[in-house]
């Protein structure tokens, strides 16, 4: 009987373990999103240093989003 208290035990410490950890497939959206708006950015330098700027720092603010996800 204690065994399988033991394992009723485990298995109730890795659920409330996973409810920590982070959307995967959330993150894992947002980062190609994020890698996406990176490359665009990229492609803006030749042409507007500005306007990649801006795109590159929305890329940023939105690594950040994925890392809270």
């Amino acid at each position: 009987m204690d065994i399988l208290k033991e394992k009723k035990d485990i298995m109730t410490q890795q659920q409330n373990e996973l409810k920590d950890m982070p959307n995967q497939y959330w993150h894992r959206i947002i980062s190609f999103i994020k890698s996406g708006i990176r490359i665009i950015g990229y492609a803006f330098i030749p042409y507007d240093l500005v306007i990649a700027t801006l795109i590159l720092i929305i890329s940023e603010i939105i690594g950040i989003i994925e890392e809270l996800v």
